[in-house]
């Protein structure tokens, strides 16, 4: 951890790694070149076994390839979507694109085709890359009613026919690159209306997964189990862009199943596990059921939010290791904060950790954009080489996000202590206005978390004729346990937080409704409140 007494909320960067301006092929080629028969890739199928595998010098050769066959068809700059689970051609294409000089545009393989259109038409795509199946869905009539009439019809591509795939290989060229060109847009989850397209260059990707995978100490040869879906940065930044900057070895996940991912932990004996705090809860629980053996972990990670008490201690139960969280945002590449192995306690699991290398992180006062003591609520803000260039065609929101100073406003409340340790406090848009006081969810959540028979939670605003707006706390009951009454939940949480906190709806959930990216839509659970559907 780093040695900070700082006397406002304000971390400076720090330069505990080295900093160097690369690009993707500069990475993938110096692997190859250092270790090119050390492996890769390797590919966890439906049922947990082992499918394909690459080594760095094959990895390099195909990537290679694919360029070559995107390059024959596409011109430089153009951007090329991609939709599809998470199989080793998309990683293929994720990394031959940027030796092309293209950008992918990554699309959730579960939308409609009304959404993956507006993420055809917002980008500009000139091509659409699909995985013919994913989970049971035929992609094919979804990406035609979208593309129809646009010009990404024109290059309908089946990623699993190599034929069709690799066509042209012979004829392309790879392009230069430099690293702040964009590489990548994502679009945002979207919690309210349509999400935006976040522009992203290869040195802000490069450089922040590898220097979070250095905190975590994943270096040469070690494995990590990527369930994360690629659609997403901590998919294809953290995970795959991590692991190839380490040297590390990317087990891809092709279908989340938690018994099957249990069971190949404990064959293959991985030394990373990573997740949102969902797919955690799952290996957790079938690891527990099935009797299978996971403690040969060394390394637990999840992005999002803190980490809730109870899961921490699971994962120590079961993987004999805690979890580590990573903060962040598509925004930032993501990485903001992380925590590091060597955090105990209540840093593990009230914080998100310090900053990441080489940015600086701040609470700002959402009032003026002073810099907050110590301890005090404001805004998390952050500045540094990982920011994204801009939202896509949306100059407005881009100057919203990031002001003149170039501090880019996270949306998140939080204090920053003297160690530089973060939390969130809640969302500035999730926060609850109850009778004209300010009630921020993630502090209630925490309190309530600490509730053995709660599994998971979500606290969301929801419409009161007399105060504006009420607590609704919505919750999943822990495996196994008695559903405790509403009485017994509202003294467990005066006795930590005072009154106007308290819950004035308690509601018992089988699921909850997620984003793309595995986040509660707490937006979905006020709504169907209002409408009776609890």
């Amino acid at each position: 951890m780093y040695q900070l007494n700082l006397t406002e909320a304000y971390c400076p960067a720090q330069a505990d790694t080295e900093y160097r301006e690369r690009t993707i092929e500069e990475v993938l080629r110096g692997q190859a070149a250092e270790r090119g028969g050390a492996t890769a890739l390797r590919e966890l199928l439906a049922d947990g076994t082992i499918g394909r595998e690459w080594t760095f010098a094959s990895l390099l050769a195909d990537s290679e390839k694919c360029g070559r066959a995107l390059a024959s068809r596409h011109p430089a700059g153009t951007r090329i979507a991609i939709m599809g689970g998470n199989c080793p051609e998309w990683v293929l294409i994720q990394l031959g694109a940027a030796m092309a000089g293209l950008t992918i545009v990554t699309v959730n393989p579960a939308f409609t085709p009304r959404e993956v259109r507006y993420v055809l038409e917002q980008s500009g795509s000139g091509a659409v890359y699909y995985q013919p199946n994913v989970r049971g869905t035929a992609l094919r009539p979804v990406v035609d009613e979208a593309a129809a009439g646009l010009a990404a019809h024109d290059h309908i591509i089946d990623i699993e026919d190599h034929g069709e795939l690799f066509a042209g290989a012979g004829d392309g060229e790879l392009r230069p690159t430099k690293p702040h060109d964009i590489v990548m847009i994502q679009y945002t989850s979207g919690t309210t209306g349509f999400p935006k397209g976040v522009l992203l260059h290869q040195h802000g990707l490069v450089q922040s997964n590898a220097d979070v995978f250095a905190r975590w100490n994943i270096t040469t040869g070690k494995t990590v189990t990527c369930p994360f879906p690629l659609f997403h940065t901590a998919g294809s930044a953290v995970c795959v862009l991590g692991c190839i900057a380490q040297g590390a070895i990317l087990l891809l996940v092709s279908v989340f199943d938690p018994v099957a991912v249990a069971k190949a932990i404990e064959r293959e004996k991985p030394e990373v596990v990573a997740g949102v705090s969902t797919m955690i809860f799952a290996i957790i629980e079938a690891a527990k059921a099935t009797g299978t053996d996971v403690s040969g972990v060394e390394t637990v990670i999840s992005g999002g939010a803190m980490v809730q008490p109870e899961l921490n201690r699971a994962a120590q139960d079961v993987f004999g290791v805690p979890i580590l969280i990573v903060y962040g945002q598509t925004e930032t590449s993501p990485a903001i904060t992380a925590a590091w192995p060597t955090d105990t306690g209540s840093d593990l699991t009230h914080t998100i950790g310090q900053p990441c290398s080489h940015m600086e992180v701040a609470i700002m006062s959402p009032n003026d954009n002073s810099i907050c003591a110590p301890d005090e609520q404001g805004e998390i803000c952050m500045r540094g080489f990982n920011m994204m260039t801009g939202y896509n065609d949306n100059p407005q929101a881009t100057a919203e996000t990031i002001d003149a100073d170039g501090w880019l406003r996270t949306g998140d409340l939080g204090t920053m202590d003297t160690r530089g340790y973060v939390k969130i406090t809640g969302r500035v848009k999730e926060m609850i206005i109850r009778g004209g006081e300010n009630l921020f969810p993630a502090e209630i959540e925490a309190a309530l978390l600490e509730h053995p028979a709660i599994a998971e939670l979500a606290v969301a605003g929801v419409p009161d004729e007399k105060w504006g707006e009420i607590v609704a706390c919505f919750m999943r009951l822990a495996e196994g346990a008695a559903r405790p009454e509403e009485d017994e939940l509202k003294s467990f949480i005066r006795q930590r937080l005072s009154p106007q906190k308290t819950p004035a709806h308690w509601v018992w959930v089988k699921e909850f409704p997620l984003t793309g990216s595995g986040k509660i839509q707490k937006f979905a659970l006020a709504e169907a409140f209002a409408k009776n559907e609890h």
